[in-house]
C-alpha cells in the first residue's frame, strides 16, 4: 500500500507541474486557446530613447480665445479692422499685430502692423471679450500699409514701442 501512495503522489506531482512546461513548437499557446476568449493585452513597445509624456495644460473656454479674424475697437469703440496675422521676432515672442484696417468688406482696405502692447483684451464698451487698440483712428489711417518681404514699420502707443532686434 506504501509503494501505491509514492506512486499516487508521484502522479499528482508530476500531473501539477505539466502545464508548466513550455509548449513544443507543433503545438503553440494560440491553438490550444478557448475560441471565444478575448486576446491577450497587447504589451506597449516603447524605444529605448522614448521622449518623456508632454505636459497638459487645460485653458477654460472663457479664459482664452484665438485672436486672429478678431475685430478691433477703439477706446472710443470706433471700427478700427480685424486682425489678421501676428508678427513673432526669432525668439517666438510676439511683438505686434497685422490689423485689416479701413474699406468696405475687403475692397479699399489695407493692412497695417501695430505694436502688440497697444492691444487690449478684455471688456470694452459693454462688450464681452472685445479687443481694443490704444490708438486713434486718424493715427491708424496714417501708418504705411505693411507688405511682406520688406521692412516692418510698428505704430505703436506713444512711449511703448522698442525696435525689433535680429541677431543674423
Amino acid at each position: 500500500m506504501r509503494g501505491m501512495t509514492r506512486l499516487m503522489l508521484v502522479a499528482v506531482i508530476v500531473g501539477s507541474i505539466a502545464p508548466a512546461v513550455p509548449y513544443a513548437a507543433e503545438d503553440p499557446p494560440a491553438a490550444q486557446a478557448e475560441p471565444n476568449a478575448p486576446p491577450p493585452p497587447a504589451v506597449p513597445v516603447v524605444p529605448k530613447d522614448a521622449a518623456p509624456p508632454p505636459s497638459v495644460t487645460i485653458i477654460g473656454a472663457s479664459d482664452a480665445h484665438g485672436v486672429l479674424g478678431r475685430d478691433v475697437r477703439s477706446a472710443a469703440d470706433e471700427d478700427m479692422g480685424r486682425i489678421v496675422d501676428v508678427i513673432v521676432d526669432r525668439t517666438g515672442q510676439v511683438r505686434a499685430a497685422v490689423i485689416d484696417f479701413g474699406g468696405f468688406l475687403g475692397v479699399g482696405s489695407r493692412k497695417i502692423v501695430v505694436d502688440w502692447n497697444a492691444l487690449h483684451f478684455g471688456k470694452i464698451a459693454n462688450k464681452k471679450d472685445s479687443i481694443s487698440l490704444e490708438l486713434t483712428k486718424a493715427q491708424v489711417a496714417a501708418a504705411p500699409e505693411y507688405k511682406e518681404d520688406t521692412p516692418i514699420v510698428v505704430l505703436g502707443a506713444s512711449g511703448t514701442l522698442q525696435p525689433l532686434q535680429f541677431i543674423p
